[in-house]
């Protein structure tokens, strides 16, 4: 008889009631004595009593959900009188088959290695096994086992799970058959251990590794009691008393040296007590570890877990949330082990431990800011996943899985760490927008220093840029810049020069920069064509950027100069940039770019404007927009404090001057304090009125 979970809507029965068949054949029970006992099994499972006649066949059945241990429905088919050609369709379609034999009887045991389990493997996939469990049925004629029988025939074959000993008459062990045999479906034992080497599988300790790795919040190597607590009430949804977390770790001690250290269960500990637990018969307890963790049949992460759904309308963009930076940022200070904030190569090497494959490459280091050793740092990394979910978001949910955000974060999948942003149209029509990432593609002829200009923004001079290994080069760069006091990650794309085919991802922007060699005559025309071309009509913020401002200026060969071109276009005017300098290069420029991105509505020059008065007006707090923040903003100016020292010095040496022509007289007299007093409310009016018209634009 096989067991299998229905695919189709099948005759459901009553837990106390099941319809079986009123068909019966015409053998007595003299005849039935000569079978194994298949039919009366399933008869004495449902009715839960010896039948007294027994039919040739029962009829398919179906037990439902809510009266099995594991809460699965479970389909059952009789062999009995089934031709082969049927047989091999069912065992095709089972997910569990039980092989029947008479505990009495010799020749049904053999017949278990001469012709059964051979048939199965005729007639199921190669690939997929089906686990088996052998049933020993009419116990009760018999006074010894067969179990001494049985047992090399189990160490033999691999996909037997386990063998159970029962009677139909005295309703010995019937209904634990059928549990084992829901279990070996659920919870089956090949995927996990290995009989003939009595340990699990290599596939179960890479699994239990990653789990144990992920589970080690403080990545000590051990898992502290918090650390127990947490995993035990993520997996089993209660967490462990302290006297059985340290029965736990005495059971570990006992037969492992080093599974316990420091009062915390090692890795070795760890896999010990899975290793344990399966040899015991508790499969059920490493499966619900496993899929906990997102691990199907096949001890592989589930694509449900990996890649959960996420819907992205039109003209949205995905972005990280505080929830997820607080994940990676803790993922961060995890494998910080010197504290540098920065991950030097062994340091990121374990942190990506837990994937099946190293994400980051070389060419990260260049698209990321690094310390002087090269090493990623801290506002790298995030800088680095910011990247990933703007341009993959599918592959951020992927790494996101991997590292266990869903666990770690306690959050129902990935998704929840996702945001996904407003339709741009929308932004626009509300002269607002919430976005904290603002992609800029650079658009320039070959050799107008498109690289450096990426470069640049990552605080590399050209005498680093001339260190990057051409197979090391990246065409993106990301990093954060402040706009009034707001942090914003700004992405640079460096888009291939081909001016006759540009694909609509790279028009997909919400900044165009223009890049042009001012030291190449034939540069700026490149400029010129994609911008009339592409970008002329487009509602596209372009800015022009004079590249290598440190070389002498040639005069360019297109029709007009590139300020008269900007000024026809109503563009701001070419800005100078150069990356040969003896620090990191300016980022005013970025900050310029980064403003244009975000205010697309805002007329160009009205931004450019505000951004020079604001360069010099620093914010106090992330509002920028109190009446404390802005007087302190101004008081602390260094326009303010330019015009303030110069006006000391003017009334300083005015008041020496008369001083030595004042009498004693006069400083006694009320009219010199009027005069004083009136001078200096018209100061502070002046001073008052000078804050307004600069603040104004605010």
């Amino acid at each position: 008889m096989t067991a299998k979970r229905p695919k189709l809507k099948k005759k459901k029965i009553d837990a106390k009631l099941y319809k079986m068949t009123k068909n019966t054949s015409e053998y007595g029970k003299n005849d039935i004595k000569k079978q194994v006992g298949k039919t009366s099994l399933i008869m004495s499972l449902v009715s839960e009593e010896f039948p007294d006649v027994v039919p040739y066949r029962a009829e398919e059945i179906t037990i439902p959900a809510d009266v099995t241990p594991e809460r699965v429905p479970t389909h059952i088919v009789d062999y009995s009188g089934i031709s082969l050609v049927c047989l091999g369709l069912c065992l095709s379609q089972a997910n569990v088959i039980c092989i029947v034999y008479s505990v009495n009887n010799k020749k049904s045991i053999e017949k278990v290695t001469s012709h059964w389990i051979p048939l199965i493997t005729e007639n199921t996939d190669k690939d997929s096994r089906v686990p088996l469990i052998l049933v020993g049925n009419k116990s009760d004629l018999v006074e010894h086992s067969s179990m001494e029988t049985i047992l090399p025939i189990m160490n033999q074959y691999s996909e037997i799970e386990t063998c159970v000993e029962c009677s139909a008459k005295n309703l010995k062990n019937i209904s634990e058959l059928f549990y084992y045999a829901q279990k070996a479906v659920l919870h089956p034992t090949g995927p996990l251990y290995c009989p003939e080497k009595k340990d699990m599988k290599p596939l179960c300790v890479k699994a239990l590794t990653r789990i144990f790795k992920v589970s080690d919040l403080d990545n000590d190597g051990t898992l502290n009691d918090n650390e127990l607590n947490f995993f035990q009430r993520m997996c089993f949804n209660t967490p462990l008393e302290p006297q059985a977390l340290e029965d736990v770790k005495n059971v570990v001690r006992r037969n492992l040296i080093d599974g316990v250290c420091d009062n915390g269960l090692t890795l070795k500990g760890f896999l010990f007590l899975h290793t344990l637990f399966i040899q015991r018969g508790r499969h059920e307890t490493t499966w619900t570890v496993l899929r906990r963790f997102g691990y199907d049949d096949d001890l592989e992460l589930n694509q449900d877990y990996l890649f959960p759904p996420l819907k992205i309308p039109p003209d949205c963009t995905t972005e990280l949330n505080h929830k997820a930076y607080l994940f990676l940022q803790g993922v961060f200070d995890k494998h910080d082990k010197d504290r540098d904030c920065a991950l030097s190569p062994e340091e990121l090497k374990d942190l990506f431990d837990v994937f099946p494959y190293m994400p980051w490459g070389p060419d990260v280091n260049n698209t990321v800011c690094t310390n002087d050793q090269g090493w990623i740092t801290y506002q790298g990394y995030l800088s680095q996943w910011t990247l990933t979910t703007y341009l993959d978001v599918q592959r951020c949910l992927e790494y996101l899985g991997y590292l266990g955000y869903s666990i770690i974060a306690e959050q129902e999948c990935q998704a929840s760490g996702i945001t996904v942003t407003r339709d741009k149209k929308i932004d626009l029509q509300k002269k607002q927008t919430q976005r904290s990432v603002f992609h800029c593609n650079v658009f320039g002829d070959i050799g107008s220093g498109k690289s450096g200009f990426l470069q640049g923004f990552l605080g590399r001079n050209l005498m680093r840029q001339k260190m990057i290994r051409e197979e090391h080069r990246s065409y993106y760069s990301i990093s954060t810049t402040y706009v009034y006091g707001q942090e914003k990650y700004l992405l640079l794309h460096e888009v291939f020069p081909d001016f006759d085919y540009l694909a609509d991802a790279d028009m997909a922007c919400d900044i165009v920069c223009l890049l042009y060699d001012v030291n190449n005559p034939y540069s700026f025309e490149y400029c010129a064509k994609v911008f009339k071309q592409y970008f002329m009509d487009s509602k596209t913020p372009c800015m022009m950027i004079a590249a290598k401002s440190d070389l002498p200026e040639a005069r360019q060969t297109y029709g007009c100069s590139p300020l008269e071109f900007c000024r026809r276009h109503k563009m701001p005017p070419p800005q100078s940039f150069t990356c040969n300098t003896a620090g990191a290069p300016s980022r005013d420029i970025y900050t310029k770019l980064t403003t244009m991105a975000m205010y697309p509505f805002v007329k160009t020059y009205i931004i450019y404007v505000s951004y020079i008065i604001h360069a010099r007006l620093r914010c106090m707090c992330t509002c920028n927009r109190c009446t404390f923040c802005l007087c302190q903003n101004f008081l602390n100016s260094e326009l303010l404090q330019t015009v303030r020292a110069k006006l000391y010095a003017v009334v300083l040496r005015r008041c020496i001057a008369t001083y030595l022509h004042i009498s004693q007289a006069d400083l006694k007299s009320s009219t010199f304090w009027l005069r004083v007093s009136v001078g200096a409310t018209v100061f502070a009016v002046l001073g008052f009125a000078m804050c307004r018209v600069l603040l104004k634009s605010r």
